[in-house]
């Protein structure tokens, strides 16, 4: 005999049961039933239909509850980063359960219980608080780093053009860009407000000039990281990797200046790099980056990009070499 729990649909309703039996012709324990189903011998099997919302709830109740547990079990600092790591669980349904968990301690015995309980909601609320509080606080400090970045480009008084006019502009606004990085506001709060902002000028569609701008921020900043570890040269005699090198004249180099260098370096040009050892090179670094960066980060994708985009304007430079030699 099979058992276990699930809900048995009868008619419209659904009924909870703790204990679903399969029955095999009307028959229970090896005993016949004398219940009298209309056509109760002709069904081999009785299934028991789980309803699936019903399930999805249980399961996320179960999520929930789980969470409870390690918090009330936590001290202050688990329960710290646990809040952390946790903080998009702290949703209505949450505060529901666990709201739900505290009217179970009703009886004299279980007032601990109830106490533990209303302190460790007004804990958690007091630590997601601070949390959010803190949040706002890096999103405004990135928001004003960006500003400070942007501000030899930016005219107030005009309409935001790219490049800018003055082209002292460019070499102001690099050295803020450094000197922010070398101080650690280049962090994932301002990466992410970077991108956030970029996506919004993409949105709206008639901001080219802040485009453009936003993106040169992204670009300084991720020649600016991958510049400050070379792989150019090797071993104890620091042999020469002239592949590598090249590939580091390109990450330090402006955007504006890739074309120039490939022409000059690369084989199908005037240079001794072929393609295949840059593309070579530039995988490698790829991976190193992977390695050395948080999965999934903003840093990673910037970086990742970065290296990408040189290779995409390698290639174009191949093409259009290669097919006008042909």
């Amino acid at each position: 005999m099979a058992t276990g729990i699930c809900f048995l649909q009868l008619t419209s309703s659904v009924y909870p049961v703790s204990l679903c039996r399969i029955w095999n012709n009307g028959k229970l324990g090896g005993r016949t039933s004398s219940l009298n189903f209309v056509g109760w011998k002709q069904r081999r099997t009785l299934i028991c239909a789980v309803n699936k919302d019903a399930e999805k709830s249980f399961k996320k109740t179960v999520e929930v509850d789980r969470l409870i547990d390690m918090l009330r079990d936590a001290d202050d600092k688990e329960l710290q980063q646990l809040v952390v790591e946790n903080v998009l669980a702290f949703n209505e349904g949450f505060w529901i359960r666990l709201a739900a968990r505290t009217e179970t301690c009703k009886s004299e015995d279980d007032k601990a219980c109830l106490l533990y309980y209303e302190e460790l909601a007004a804990l958690l609320m007091s630590v997601v608080d601070r949390l959010v509080h803190k949040t706002n606080e890096k999103i405004e400090s990135a928001t004003d780093v960006l500003k400070a970045i942007l501000k030899p480009v930016v005219d107030e008084e005009e309409e935001i053009t790219w490049p800018p006019r003055d082209p002292e502009a460019l070499i102001l606004m690099q050295k803020e860009l450094n000197q922010r990085e070398q101080e650690g506001h280049l962090d994932e709060g301002f990466l992410s407000e970077v991108n956030a902002q970029l996506r919004q000028a993409k949105e709206d569609g008639d901001k080219p000039g802040l485009e453009a701008m936003l993106q040169k921020v992204l670009q300084l900043y991720a020649s600016r990281v991958l510049s400050k570890r070379s792989y150019a040269k090797k071993g104890v005699r620091d042999e020469v990797l002239k592949a590598e090198q090249f590939l580091e004249t390109l990450i330090q180099a402006p955007e504006a200046e890739w074309n120039k260098l490939l022409l000059n370096g690369l084989t199908v040009g005037k240079g001794d790099i072929s393609p295949e050892e840059l593309y070579a090179v530039v995988k490698k670094r790829i991976e190193r980056t992977l390695i050395r960066t948080e999965g999934g980060s903003y840093q990673q994708r910037m970086l990742t990009e970065y290296l990408k985009g040189i290779q995409a304007r390698a290639e174009e430079i191949v093409n259009v070499l290669q097919g006008g030699s042909q």
